[in-house]
């Protein structure tokens, strides 16, 4: 009996420790959307929230964990150091979430998807629509192939890919078979500041001959008959890329892929017109439930 008053005793005068909070998988689903889109009215979309929700959600984690996650400016949010530690973690936890979520639910639909895309499809589309079609259907493996738009409709042809998401220019594209997810502008990209687009002859950086962007420009140069050299061959927007940044040559590139300092160049520069492009959709003739699926989602993502 004494020692059962000397225990008790001594449990009231301990200070009282509050239990760790627990970051709820809304908030973490938050974060990795803001880290993904940039923005907090990008990641209010993805996440079905107003922008307001979004920053009072990161605001609560901030004071939950004593911790700065963003730094903010005007017109976008990066993660700070404590942000990125915070975000593989909610990655983690996220895609263990699935996991335990896929083994006690039977998917409805499972099956492979062989996909084919073009360059900038995957540079600038394909990473998060696959992710989030691999979080809504962990029964689908997704197989991807990447090359030219020519190569990818023959593999369709052949059967060797159920779906092949291409580019085209947007008169050609009205007339070939598939279907049109969007349309985009086509530019001519320099660095910000640099001279490239100054020299004669004039350096460019295109892919092979086939592709409709080597063509179009091609043909705007000749017409305007502007002395010009190709000096980068690529069929990879990194490598022109890193051409432009280089300063050693400009190229034909989608208005989204200008950014940081890869810019569009403008009228002063006295550079020929650009057609819009489309990005299409072709679906093999034999589809079953994943590669509609999968066709489904591209549909969504680009309709948003």
């Amino acid at each position: 009996m004494h020692l059962s008053i000397i225990f008790k005793a001594e449990l009231m005068n301990k200070p009282f420790k509050p239990a760790a909070p627990i970051l709820e998988l809304d908030l973490l689903k938050t974060l990795v959307a803001i880290a993904e889109t940039g923005n907090f009215s990008s990641a209010a979309e993805v996440v079905f929230r107003t922008p307001s929700a979004v920053s009072m959600q990161i605001k609560r984690m901030e004071e939950m964990l004593g911790r700065s996650l963003f730094d903010r400016d005007s017109r976008s949010v990066t993660l700070t150091e404590h942000g990125e530690a915070l975000l593989v973690h909610a990655r983690r936890v996220l895609a263990l979430n699935h996991q335990i979520v896929a083994q006690f639910i039977t998917p409805e639909v499972s099956g492979t998807v062989r996909l084919g895309a073009v360059d900038h499809v995957v540079d600038q589309f394909l990473p998060v629509t696959l992710r989030r079609f691999a979080q809504s259907h962990p029964g689908v493996r997704v197989d991807v192939t990447v090359e030219q738009t020519d190569t990818l409709l023959q593999m369709v042809e052949r059967g060797q890919l159920d779906i092949a998401l291409v580019t085209r220019c947007t008169d050609a594209a009205e007339k070939a078979k598939g279907e049109i997810l969007c349309r985009e502008q086509l530019v001519w990209a320099g660095l910000k500041g640099g001279i490239a687009a100054e020299q004669t002859p004039l350096p460019i950086s295109v892919w092979q001959a086939s592709c409709e962007w080597h063509h179009a420009a091609l043909k705007g140069l000749s017409e305007q008959q502007r002395n010009f050299h190709i000096t980068f061959k690529t069929s990879h927007i990194a490598a022109q890329k890193a051409a432009i940044l280089a300063d050693l040559a400009i190229a034909p590139l989608p208005l989204s892929a200008c950014s940081g300092k890869v810019v569009a160049l403008g009228s002063e520069h006295g550079l020929p017109p650009l057609p819009d492009f489309a990005i299409g959709m072709v679906i093999a003739s034999q589809s079953h439930a994943p590669v509609c699926a999968v066709a489904n989602h591209f549909r969504a993502k680009f309709a948003s």
